[in-house]
């Protein structure tokens, strides 16, 4: 029987994307390969517990509201997340993903929601973008990126036209690092400029702080 490491199992709203607002079952799973400098769940990179695959997805379906997150550290960082994102559609929940963009995600589920978290220079792992990522993902998905500066900002805005992302049909999300870029600059910059991106706040932060679990 397929296991995972999970790190942490939480009911919350979600903080970000477009389906900020919701109630969501978070499942969290052990470990990432990448450290960007404005980590938030850096506490998640070791610990854990193993847990059987029918067992989460069985503990999910009885205790989400339909709505069900996998997020990390870097969720695809262990294999058997895939067969996980499959079975959980399978059990007939509405899937989010949350991954950094460093793993292929050809192979998720087509009913998985893909939030493709790609890095600024500012992040420190801008080179573990895997850019092929772009060409699988379905109009559906949603692209991220978090700015901690002005520098960040201007390669988001040659990024999204190089990338050719400004006319596609993605949801567009830019974050102001948390604690490092004030949320007023990010705004400004998007309006002078009138990006067709959503600015968007991490909501659960501002509820809770900057609590793990939350």
């Amino acid at each position: 029987m397929s296991r995972l490491k999970v790190h942490e199992i939480f009911f919350s709203l979600q903080g970000e994307t477009t389906y900020v607002g919701l109630p969501t079952l978070f499942i969290r799973l052990t470990g990432c390969p990448l450290r960007c400098t404005y980590c938030d769940s850096e506490y998640a990179f070791t610990g854990g517990q193993w847990q059987a695959m029918e067992s989460l997805v069985a503990y999910a379906k009885q205790e989400s509201i339909g709505r069900v997150c996998v997020t990390g550290g870097e969720p695809l960082a262990q294999p058997a997340c895939y067969e996980l994102l499959h079975k959980l559609c399978e059990a007939g929940l509405k899937v989010t993903l949350e991954t950094s963009g460093a793993y292929p995600i050809e192979k998720v589920d087509q009913r998985v929601v893909c939030i493709l978290d790609l890095k600024t220079p500012g992040s420190g792992e801008v080179s573990r973008n895997l850019w092929d990522n772009l060409d699988h993902l379905k109009p559906v998905d949603e692209i991220k990126c978090v700015v901690t500066d002005e520098l960040d900002y201007q390669w988001v805005k040659q990024m999204l036209v190089e990338r050719k992302l400004i006319d596609s049909h993605h949801e567009i999300l830019l974050s102001p690092s948390y604690g490092q870029l004030a949320e007023k600059d990010l705004a400004e910059w998007v309006l002078a400029d009138r990006l067709p991106v959503r600015v968007q706040l991490q909501m659960h932060k501002y509820i809770w702080g900057d609590i793990p679990g939350k």
